[in-house]
C-alpha cells in the first residue's frame, strides 16, 4: 500500500507539472504568434509572423507548419497529461484509504465489516 500510494503521488504531481508546463508553451506559443519556435534561426529572414514563415537555408528545420504543428501535438499531450494527473490522485486515494487514512477510511472499512 505505501508502494501505491508513493509511485501515484510523485505521478499525480509530475502529471500536474507537465500539465501547466504545457499550458504555459501553448500560452507563450499563441501570444508570441510563434516566434519563439522559430528563435534559433535567422530572425532576419523570417516574418513577424512565424504562420507565414518559409523554409530558408538558415534555419536548421523546415518552418513552414512549425506554429500548428507543435499546437496540434500540445493540445492533446495537455489534456491526457491532465487526465492521468486525476487518475493519479484517485490511485492515492484508494492507497490512503487502504491504509485508514483520510476522510473516506472509516466508512470504506465499516462497509468492509
Amino acid at each position: 500500500h505505501w508502494t501505491l500510494l508513493s509511485v501515484s503521488l510523485l505521478n499525480c504531481l509530475l502529471s500536474i507539472a507537465c500539465s501547466v508546463g504545457l499550458a504555459l508553451a501553448i500560452a507563450l506559443t499563441v501570444h508570441s504568434r510563434g516566434m519563439h519556435l522559430v528563435r534559433g534561426c535567422d530572425s532576419s529572414a523570417l516574418p513577424d509572423d512565424a504562420r507565414a514563415a518559409i523554409a530558408t537555408n538558415d534555419c536548421p528545420f523546415n518552418t513552414t507548419r512549425i506554429y500548428d504543428t507543435a499546437l496540434a501535438l500540445w493540445f492533446p499531450a495537455m489534456l491526457l497529461a491532465a487526465a492521468e494527473a486525476v487518475l493519479s490522485g484517485r490511485c492515492c486515494l484508494v492507497a490512503l484509504i487502504f491504509r485508514g487514512i483520510g476522510p473516506c477510511a472509516r466508512s470504506y472499512s465499516k462497509e468492509q465489516v
